[in-house]
């Protein structure tokens, strides 16, 4: 089974849709892969930020929820977080150990922030993960262009040492065209 990642697609983030790069245009990615998973039997979690302590993401308010162009579906899991990786203080790796997951998808936002801390996470937890390279997303930043912060991660995670796993970075097109 494979399990697809939605990490901090919460309306927060997208005060200014304009804000974070190639943003209508991820949703609409994330969307679709969903869609796919969810049609094919496999399991679609997100992972919801709790920041309190930020100041931002506070639990229970508007900014707090889940993006509406992404509907959570009843078979969908949600796992709320306090810290940028996913796994830290979270069931995360039970449930994915549970689901002997074969492949884990990974999505969301920051690219800079929760998304790398996840996939390194994920490495280190020898889950074998495939990031896709056009569905995670981030703002600039004052010394980097957005663009060049995701083009960035994208390399790194694609040079990163092997575990017992490894991360495979691949673009949307491909991945939909070639995942079975």
């Amino acid at each position: 089974m494979r399990a697809l990642l939605i990490i901090d697609m919460q309306n927060e983030s997208f005060v200014s849709m304009d804000a974070m790069f190639e943003g209508e245009a991820v949703i609409t990615r994330i969307q679709t892969l969903a869609e796919a998973f969810r049609a094919k039997g496999d399991k679609v979690i997100f992972i919801q930020h709790d920041g309190s302590s930020e100041g931002c993401y506070i639990p229970h308010t508007e900014g707090w929820e889940i993006l509406p162009a992404l509907p959570v579906n009843p078979d969908d899991l949600v796992i709320s977080k306090t810290a940028n990786d996913a796994f830290y203080k979270t069931d995360l790796k039970q449930i994915l150990d549970n689901l002997t997951i074969t492949e884990l998808v990974v999505t969301g936002c920051a690219t800079d922030f929760c998304v790398d801390a996840t996939v390194k996470a994920a490495l280190v937890n020898d889950l074998p993960v495939t990031v896709l390279s056009n569905a995670h997303t981030t703002e600039d930043k004052p010394h980097l262009t957005a663009k060049q912060i995701i083009d960035h991660y994208n390399w790194i995670w694609s040079a990163m040492a092997q575990t017992k796993s490894a991360i495979q970075v691949v673009d949307f097109d491909t991945y939909t065209q070639t995942a079975s």
